[in-house]
């Protein structure tokens, strides 16, 4: 099932418009770092930029990613991207060791804006610590109050959400 986040808000010329973000509930998402996590098996993880990252950054330009087998710790930069409104590091959503990276996405970055939660994800992980770490995402019924906090987080800091 996906969620699905609508609402209304003021444009720039002050015409009511509305946008809506989709939000896979079967997902969890770090909520510092608007990246996607699905858990494929007891130990490997696929990881993406959720629909609100997305929003903020604009069309992909460029993706870089740090090579298979690094270990990184949770919170630690796995990448970076360039987009049409911003530059920003990609951040490892929990500790572990990158088991593949998705050329596709780095050779052409606009899958990642067309296909988020499919073929635009970014790589895949080992997680080491997955039961202590996960439950720092959010998932589950704290994913629709989380998703109107930061819509109204980014509003009030000036980002159209």
């Amino acid at each position: 099932m996906v969620y699905m986040c609508g609402f209304f808000y003021l444009n720039k010329e002050m015409n009511m418009a509305q946008k809506a973000f989709e939000f896979p509930e079967e997902l969890y998402y770090d909520k510092n770092h608007h990246m996607w996590v699905r858990k494929d098996n007891s130990a490997t993880i696929v990881v993406g930029i959720d629909a609100i990252g997305l929003d903020n950054l604009g069309d992909l330009a460029y993706i870089t990613l740090r090579p298979e087998g690094t270990v990184v710790k949770k919170g630690e930069t796995v990448g970076t991207l360039e987009a049409a409104k911003m530059t920003g590091d990609v951040f490892a959503p929990v500790s572990g060791r990158i088991i593949a990276v998705n050329n596709a996405c780095v050779e052409n970055p606009g899958l990642v804006n067309s296909d988020a939660y499919g073929k635009g994800w970014l790589l895949t992980m080992e997680a080491v610590n997955w039961e202590e770490e996960s439950s720092q995402l959010v998932h589950g019924d704290d994913l629709e109050p989380w998703i109107a906090a930061e819509i109204q987080r980014l509003e009030n800091q000036g980002f159209d959400a």
